[in-house]
């Protein structure tokens, strides 16, 4: 637990150790006052090969080149009066914004814009994704308006009031010699606040514009190779329904896993930028719909010309992405229906040669009987010979005088029983011998 605090006429608690911090993060980055005249450069960098102490560092020694007071530590947002006028550095994820406020020239939509703070001192955090260069003006009337309009291409112009009609901006969102991207907001009687609210959405608008179509390129690369997938699935599952074989069915299955790796390896690779890309885009139409556009006559509103131009794109990485999605659960249920039908051939053939082989058991064990008793009969033979060669010899010696033929006939049943148990006794401790 925290610090304690007072509340409640007077009684004392233990506060979480967040929740300051909670209840500042409200409060972190509130709307600029801005007043016309004003040139504002925003630009927004990634930052992923730039680690939040090292920009901070560098942000730090930016901000003291111009005279100003530095960010604190461990800070990711942080604006201040410099000595050319305001700067404003903030931090995400990955990517990092700088804006630049300062006074416009004589002719500021067509003018070279300076670099400011963005000189040969400045470090960059990452590769520029976002260039802006946006001019705020008192109104100028009706027909400054149309000579400022002149700046912009005619056919990708947006025009827009906004704030009950005491604000309009203009766009065109192409890049000048300088690599800006142009906005014209132009003041009909906006609070200061109520400027800086409508200045710093249009900031976001572009940033998050610009880094919702990252995932584009990504989606138009991986989109062969779903269509390849899909096709060769399909060709699997025909040869699924046509196929009997157990070999058969084990090389389309090996097939559908390999082509289920592939399919995963490319979700693994594209799933954090198709995330961020819808991410991105849920932002840029909340921004856009809290500016509440309304259109002037003649031209359209930045809302339409997004859904006509950005629109398709984020469509497309949707559609990717869920072409995916269908793609594995089809690659599953073939997998699973051909994983089963081998497990019933598997099953089948070692049926098959379970049967097999009692078979065979069973031809060695009436093998075995029949040799037993043919075993029996010889060694019986042979015994009964032996007595036959010794009743003689005891005749013969007048000891035994009973004829050998008598001898060998009383001896037959004798012989056979003690060879019958004999042989059976051996069986019986070879059984035992195997079931221990």
């Amino acid at each position: 637990m925290g610090e304690t605090s007072s509340a409640g006429g007077g009684a004392v608690f233990e506060e979480h150790p967040l929740r300051q911090t909670l209840l500042d993060e409200v409060h972190a980055r509130p709307f600029p006052l801005l007043e016309a005249p004003l040139r504002s450069i925003h630009l927004a960098f990634m930052n992923a090969n730039t680690d939040a102490e090292s920009e901070l560092a560098a942000v730090s020694a930016l901000f003291r080149a111009h005279g100003a007071k530095p960010p604190a530590a461990g800070a990711r947002y942080h604006r201040s009066p410099i000595d050319i006028g305001i700067l404003r550095w903030e931090r995400h994820s990955e990517f990092s914004t700088y804006t630049w406020e300062s006074k416009p020239g004589e002719d500021p939509l067509r003018e070279v814009a300076p670099r400011g703070p963005f000189g040969d001192g400045f470090t960059q955090p990452g590769p520029l994704l976002s260039a802006l260069r946006l001019i705020f003006l008192p109104d100028p009337g009706d027909a400054g308006l149309e000579k400022l309009l002149e700046a912009f291409d005619p056919v990708s112009l947006s025009v827009s009031e906004v704030t009950q009609g005491k604000g309009l901006f203009a766009t065109d969102l192409k890049q000048d010699p300088q690599g800006y991207i142009r906005y014209l907001v132009v003041d009909h009687g906006m609070s200061l606040s109520r400027a800086g609210s409508v200045i710093l959405r249009l900031h976001e608008i572009e940033t998050y514009r610009t880094l919702a179509l990252l995932g584009l390129p990504e989606a138009q690369a991986v989109a062969p190779r779903v269509r390849r997938m899909e096709e060769e699935l399909s060709g699997i599952t025909a040869a699924i329904r046509d196929t009997t074989e157990l070999t058969a069915n084990r090389e389309l299955l090996a097939r559908l896993t390999n082509l289920a790796g592939e399919l995963e390896a490319d979700v693994a690779r594209i799933s954090y930028r198709m995330s961020a890309t819808r991410a991105y885009d849920e932002i840029l139409q909340y921004r856009i719909d809290a500016l509440d556009e309304k259109p002037t006559p003649g031209h359209g509103t930045l809302d339409r010309f997004l859904a006509r131009r950005h629109k398709p794109a984020i469509r497309t990485c949707n559609s990717v992405q869920k072409r995916q999605e269908a793609l594995a659960q089809k690659l599953g249920r073939a997998i699973d229906l051909l994983r089963a039908r081998v497990d019933i051939d598997l099953e089948q053939q070692n049926g098959e040669l379970l049967e097999s082989m009692n078979r065979r058991a069973r031809m060695q064990l009436r093998l075995q009987q029949t040799v037993e008793g043919l075993s029996i009969g010889a060694i019986s033979y042979y015994l009964i010979g032996i007595v036959g060669y010794a009743a003689k010899g005891l005749k013969e010696a007048g000891v035994f005088p009973v004829k050998p033929e008598i001898v060998m006939g009383a001896a037959v049943p004798v012989v056979l029983g003690f060879v019958w148990m004999m042989v059976r006794r051996i069986r019986k401790h070879h059984a035992e011998h195997d079931d221990g």
